[in-house]
Parts: C-alpha cells; structure tokens; sequence
C-alpha cells in the first residue's frame, strides 16, 4: 500500500509536466524557451533550498552540480532545440523512449535487472505515445533527433545518478531538488543569454504563467520526482513518464480545442495500460547498505521471537 502512494505522489511528476505546452503557449512569451527554463529552475531552486536551510558540503558540490546539470540545465535547452526543430509529436515520441534509456543505465550503473515484462511495458509505452502525437505529415530534421535522444539520455543518466549516489546523510528531497534546481538554472542563465539576449517584457499573464512554473510545475514536480527515486527502482519511477504526452494531449482535448481521434484514443489507453504495467513489474538489484541494515534487524527480531 506503502509502494502504491508512493507512485501515485511521483505519477504527480509527469503529470504536471503535461501542463507546460498549454501554460507556454496561453501565458507565456513566445519564443523563448530558455528564459523558461531559467524561470521554471532558478527561482524555484532557490525557494526549495532556502526553505530546506541546507547547503551542499563537501563532494556534493560537484555532485548536485553534475546531477543539475544531467536532470535539468542540459535537459531542458535540449528538448527545447528539438520542439523547434521538430513536430511536436515526434519530439515527444523520442522523450518517450527515456524509459530504454533508464532500463539499461540502471542495469549497468545500480545493477537493477529488468524483466523482459519492464521491457516491454517502456517499448510498448512508446509505441502508444507515438499513436497519440504522430501525424502523417510529421517531418524529420537530423539536428532535432539528435537533440531529442541526447535530452532523452542526459534526463535518463541523471535518474540513474540520482538513484546511485542517493543523498548526504540527514539531508531530504527538499534540499536535493532544490540544489539540483539551483546548479541547472544557473547553467542556463549563459546559453539563454547568447541565444536569445535580454530578457523580454513581462505581463500579468506571463507572471501567473511562471509562477506555475515555478511553483508547480517544477518546484513541487521535480520535488515528487526526486522523492519517488529515492524510494522506488530508478526504472520504476522512469516508467511513469509518458503519462506526460498523455496529459497535454488530454488538456489539448478539454482546454485548447484540440479533437481527439479513435486512433489517438487507442493509443492513449495502449501507453497507460503500459505504464500500470510498467509499475506492476519487478527489478531485482542488490541490496544497498540501508536495506541490508533494515534485513539484518528484521533477521534478528525474528531471531529474537524464535528464542522467546
């Protein structure tokens, strides 16, 4: 019951993260999607660290550095390159392939082997993500492709990453999402300001547009996200992200106009039947330290009711 909470509280993630399209194109500037991503990271970096009251010491400076940097200040001016330069449905289809990314960092990294089940539930994710988001008038640019499975891999490496080094003793999600927010935005702010200059003129809509963002969109997603790492298999949690695509193409049907056709349904009910599917399947890792703690415990109270 424990493990169900606590993918329904990550699912939230991605979800949220569905909302971004319809927020940016109702809200927001257009044609600045760095400045968004300076905007959704920094500020909300630094909000989480200061009410986290907790400084990176030692090591993980360079570590919240490297896992900023993977999860967001590479990730997000390469998924946006690839929105520019592709449909949105096939920047989205090569998003939805990150859980492959994960399945086999995390075999090679954690040492999580993957059922032929968990493999199956990311291929076949994918496969119904592309049904939803693809259009026969989709065209391919080489740029934008690499782009997309470059971000694909840098948000996958930093899942993996993120799992692996798991966080300093006594230190929370809070602190950590906040560092991470902190180190990617700060890694931005350069590439935004050689690509498209000042900052642009804001208005009542573009404030409440980044104060989703900020607060919900990536403030408490990303919080949920790094939450759920930490207690689920790193593969467990990545399999959760095309419930993404899923969600704007559904706010795209209820708020934006957008018709929904049966072949989109069908893929819609295919990609999520793959995600409960996906959560269903099993890894097998080795135990980390903690958890043959918490074994030996269990191991000596039962010892102990033996005795009695």
């Amino acid at each position: 019951m424990k493990r169900l909470a606590t993918v329904a509280l990550t699912a939230l993630a991605p979800i949220s993260w569905g909302s971004t399209y319809a927020v940016a194109t109702e809200l927001l500037p257009p044609d600045r999607p760095l400045f968004t991503g300076v905007m959704r990271a920094l500020p909300a970096g630094l909000l989480l660290t200061a009410l986290a009251r907790t400084l990176p010491k030692g090591a993980w400076w360079w570590k919240s550095a490297v896992l900023g940097i993977l999860n967001i200040g590479a990730f997000f001016p390469l998924l946006f390159l690839s929105a520019y330069r592709l449909p949105g449905g096939v920047a989205a289809v090569l998003g939805a392939v990150g859980p492959l990314f994960v399945v086999g960092l995390a075999a090679l990294v954690l040492g999580e082997r993957a059922s032929l089940r968990t493999v199956l539930a990311a291929v076949v994710g994918a496969f119904g993500v592309s049904m939803v988001v693809l259009t026969a008038e989709a065209k391919l640019d080489l740029v934008g492709i690499v782009a997309g499975v470059i971000s694909s891999a840098s948000m996958g490496a930093g899942t993996v990453m993120t799992k692996r080094w798991g966080r300093p003793e006594g230190v929370g999600p809070l602190a950590m999402t906040g560092w991470q927010l902190t180190a990617g935005g700060l890694f931005i702010i350069p590439v935004a300001a050689l690509v498209e200059g000042a900052p642009p003129a804001l208005d009542g809509s573009a404030f409440l547009g980044y104060g989703y963002m900020m607060l919900i969109n990536t403030g408490i997603a990303y919080w949920l996200w790094f939450r759920g790492i930490g207690q689920l298999t790193a593969t467990s949690v990545t399999l959760l992200g095309p419930l993404s695509p899923l969600t704007a193409a559904v706010i795209g049907w209820a708020a934006l106009g957008q018709a929904l056709s049966p072949v989109q349904l069908g893929g819609m009910a295919i990609a999520f039947g793959a995600t409960v599917a996906g959560q269903a399947a099993r890894t097998t890792q080795p135990f980390s330290s903690p958890e043959k703690n918490d074994q030996n415990i269990s191991m000596d109270l039962m010892d102990d009711e033996v005795r009695r």
